[in-house]
């Protein structure tokens, strides 16, 4: 896709301001994409197999075990406050390249970690080394590219990305089975060395006008915009509901129905290739239906598969596949809902989108973080709290594409 068309800053700037810098290609943007955006889904989904083994390993309760990743998710939304204004005032380079090496080294020391108080240290600094590769790369997207065009290349990488959990639950069964939870790290550790050399040679900056003033600045302007919590409303609570999957579905899938861990990679992998379909038919529905329409779209299908994982449930069908079957839909919807909603929710806001980026997942990453908490705690024994919980989700995720996106769309001007 060529960039000739792409906005970056405002007008209002002047002709004062510095010359743009260097634009990398498509093809480059998208490679940086997958890899800064996939240290989320690898970070969680390569070890969930590995999860029900923890408790006996390091002789703790699951819910101590399940801190694993909720202080990953709540240290990677607290950090993307601080690090989206950072890179509103150094540039995106350093706060992606900084990220990195912190990421790769924690997932080094996770590798080692004897006792679960430093395994948690561990995860919670991968949390911050994520939250800066996520909040540099979509502002820098933003730097980049106007809206539309912008959420086009966001599901383009989203389309490669959602290769990595694909094959992340089967690598981790795999790596589970012959090597332990410690393979697991050893692979991260890899992908963050690999990701940063990348970055480091291949990622200009994006970044033509630097800020300066207080860190805080622009916060109450995002925060009043109906358009950015329309927007953050559909990203946030589209994400609940396949948190909720990813924190709880080890448990239920082996401890309550039975697979093996290489079954349940694989089953993994089956749910989570709803979201390749997904960013991919959103590529195509973008150029054709705008943002607000292929939401629209994309609720009812996050509700249809909410209301039938409740229905199955309800109706005593507790099989692997009443749960795979809705959450591949469910995910697949989500594939549809995330390009949009994250690029229109710091859509109006090309001088501080790091800020708003930081922001809006922010929100995201604490209500993840409770929907963590809520799974380790109603675990039963059952798949009712997994199934009842994806289904409340998927109807708030259909309330805010349905009401709030359509009504506050314009002021965001990403429509």
């Amino acid at each position: 896709m060529s960039t000739s068309s792409s906005s970056n800053c405002s007008a209002s700037e002047g002709s004062t301001a510095p010359a743009r810098p260097r634009r990398p290609s498509a093809g480059t943007v998208v490679i940086a994409l997958m890899l800064l955006l996939g240290t989320q889904p690898i970070s969680t989904d390569l070890y969930l197999p590995s999860l029900p083994s923890l408790p006996g390993y390091f002789g703790v309760p699951v819910a101590t075990v399940q801190l694993t990743l909720s202080v990953l998710v709540v240290c990677f939304g607290a950090a993307q406050l601080p690090l989206g204004a950072l890179s509103d005032r150094i540039g995106r380079r350093p706060v992606l390249l900084g990220g990195l090496a912190l990421y790769t080294a924690a997932s080094a020391l996770a590798m080692v970690a004897t006792h679960i108080g430093a395994l948690v240290a561990c995860r919670a600094a991968q949390g911050i080394g994520m939250a800066a590769c996520v909040v540099g790369v979509r502002a820098m997207l933003r730097d980049l590219y106007a809206p539309q065009e912008g959420a086009h290349m966001l599901a383009r990488g989203s389309t490669w990305m959602s290769l990595i959990p694909l094959l992340g639950p089967v690598l981790g069964g795999y790596i589970e089975s012959h090597w332990g939870w410690r393979g697991a790290f050893a692979v991260l550790t890899a992908f963050g060395a690999l990701t940063l050399l990348y970055v480091a040679t291949r990622l200009p900056e994006s970044l033509s006008r630097r800020g300066a003033g207080r860190w805080t600045e622009g916060w109450s302007e995002i925060l009043r915009h109906p358009g950015f919590w329309s927007y953050t409303a559909v990203s946030s609570f589209t994400y609940a509901g396949l948190f909720s999957f990813i924190a709880g579905s080890s448990f239920v899938l082996v401890k309550v129905l039975g697979l093996t861990r290489q079954e349940f990679g694989f089953a993994f992998a089956f749910v989570v290739s709803g979201y390749l379909i997904g960013s991919t038919v959103c590529r195509h529905l973008i150029p054709r239906r705008g943002l607000v329409r292929t939401l629209r779209l994309a609720a009812w299908v996050s509700l249809a598969a909410g209301t039938l994982m409740a229905g199955l449930a309800w109706a005593g069908v507790h099989h692997p596949l009443a749960l795979m079957v809705p959450q591949f839909v469910y995910t697949l919807a989500h594939g549809l809902h995330q390009p949009c909603a994250q690029v229109g929710a710091i859509a109006a806001f090309p001088q501080r989108a790091g800020t708003a980026s930081a922001l809006s997942g922010f929100v995201g990453m604490t209500l993840a973080f409770g929907v963590g908490y809520w799974i380790g705690w109603s675990f039963d024994g059952t798949v009712y709290p997994l199934a009842l919980t994806v289904a409340f989700w998927s109807a708030a995720v259909a309330a805010a594409a349905l009401l709030l996106v359509p009504r506050y769309a314009h002021h965001s001007h990403a429509e």
